[in-house]
């Protein structure tokens, strides 16, 4: 039997969205932990706040870059390779407490978030059409589900176990993962012609790293210092050359052309859109029930506690992953994102006005979470049906990134929020309630902008013949 093809190809979407459950836990592993990190390795909040930081950057530039690079080189072999670097990065953390061994396990983890599109992808290639928008969805969804799964498993960790633990954990999850693709997943037979660009590589991550700096520093640097706006202007100007660049290249890192078209770009802005309003969910809900009761709407909750209210979001993901592939399939994606979007406005809503008492502030992060799952289902349908095949994974790479750099945005927003609207409490400063309630004002506007995004999409695009036809698979695959 030919290794490179599955002998139970049934498991392949379940193997894909495991390994992109596992990404999205490995984002979440430190958040708990973050309090405790300047006593426990002896740094300070400052860098113990990189931990966080650098998944974001590494993320944010490698996403795009293995996408491309699946797409000329095989998207299985990245997949691997991505997974590989994950265990890696795992193993330098649990076998360390200097922080700048940590910062450095932790950018190695962070870029294995190519792991979702890479995914997406793979499922493009592989299976028939009438499954491709329900693995889709599953898929997809994966990052929120072990987003919100990861929070209380880490918690418990924190509370019971050497710290190192969970990362231990990590690396486990880690190596199973390769094993399962190994013998599950086949390599795919679809190649874009052309080969790597490694000016247009170099050129990307460097206007992504100056400008997410720029977001996730400007608090604590001030926005009017020297060095912040001098890496605004830098990034700027490597952006501008960039495009030029990759507009006379002819095999482009990114193809300006084809992320210009309407239905793309209107489906990253909104992918932007989302992934701020997902990430208010995520950071706000577990500080909010943390609160002391001294503060007068703080429920005192554990970090466990605080980790299980996004339990029910995770499950309510898992559950509506297939509803949000039937929604797509029969409505079209584009209606799907604008149900999505208007799902979320409503959780936060039901946020404003339900926050000083435990159930009702799952139920209304819940809400949001459902929003989340069908918009994370549909982006990537939304992207698929406007790129060549040639380009899947660089597009969806491209999507992943703009969710991140929504989080990105959120996250400096959120801080800025909770760090500047606070009084007096219990001997200490505190957020004041109507801080969060700006925030869930914010996050659902924000979402409101992803429903105009979404109308404004194109309501259908013809399929061209070459994309309608699957390709012969050849004798010969990819090697892993």
């Amino acid at each position: 039997m030919n290794p490179a093809i599955p002998a139970r190809p049934t498991f392949v979407v379940p193997v894909l969205a495991f390994c992109g459950v596992v990404v999205a836990v490995m984002q979440t592993l430190v958040v708990p932990l973050l309090p405790h990190v300047p006593e426990l390795t002896g740094s300070t909040p400052a860098a113990a706040g990189w931990l966080v930081t650098v998944t974001l950057l590494t993320g944010a530039v490698f996403t795009p870059v293995l996408g491309r690079v699946g797409d000329l080189y095989g998207k299985r072999r990245v997949l691997l390779a991505s997974l590989w670097v994950l265990t890696a990065g795992s193993v330098l953390c649990a076998v360390s407490s200097d922080i700048g061994v940590l910062i450095t396990g932790r950018a190695l983890q962070g870029a294995a978030l190519a792991v979702i599109p890479l995914g997406v992808s793979i499922i493009r290639d592989e299976l028939p059409a009438e499954r491709v928008l329900p693995s889709i969805a599953l898929m997809s969804s994966s990052l929120g589900i072990g987003a919100a799964v990861g929070l209380p498993v880490a918690a418990l960790v924190v509370e019971h176990f050497d710290w190192h633990t969970m990362f231990w954990a990590s690396a486990g999850l880690g190596l199973l993962d390769v094993l399962l693709v190994l013998r599950i997943v086949p390599a795919s037979s679809q190649r874009a012609p052309g080969r790597f660009d490694t000016v247009g590589a170099l050129g990307l991550a460097a206007t992504l790293v100056g400008l997410l700096l720029v977001v996730t520093q400007g608090p604590e640097w001030g926005w009017a210092a020297p060095r912040t706006l001098g890496l605004l202007a830098g990034s700027v100007l490597v952006g501008l050359a960039w495009g030029r660049y990759e507009l006379r290249h002819s095999s482009p890192m990114v193809d300006l052309r084809v992320s210009a078209r309407p239905a793309v770009l209107l489906a990253n802005v909104a992918a932007l859109l989302i992934g701020f309003a997902f990430y208010a969910n995520s950071l706000v809900t577990a500080q909010l029930v943390q609160e002391p009761v001294t503060t007068g709407y703080g429920l005192g909750a554990s970090i466990v506690e605080s980790g299980l209210c996004m339990l029910p979001g995770g499950l309510a993901m898992v559950a509506l992953s297939p509803v949000s592939a039937r929604l797509s399939a029969r409505y079209g994606p584009r209606t799907a994102l604008a149900v999505a979007a208007a799902v979320m406005a409503a959780g936060y809503v039901v946020r404003f006005f339900t926050s000083h008492s435990l159930w009702p502030i799952v139920a209304g992060a819940t809400v949001v979470a459902s929003g989340t799952a069908i918009a994370y289902s549909a982006l990537p349908a939304l992207v698929m049906q406007a790129a060549p095949v040639s380009e899947t994974g660089a597009a969806n790479g491209l999507n992943t990134l703009m969710r991140s750099v929504g989080q990105a945005c959120c996250s400096t927003v959120v801080t800025v929020v909770l760090a500047h609207v606070t009084f007096r409490a219990g001997g200490r400063e505190a957020p004041t309630l109507h801080a969060y309630l700006l925030i869930f004002l914010i996050a659902g506007g924000t979402a409101l902008a992803a429903l105009g995004a979404a109308l404004l999409l194109p309501a259908r695009r013809p399929v061209r013949s070459q994309d309608r036809r699957r390709s012969p698979r050849p004798a010969a695959q990819e090697s892993a």
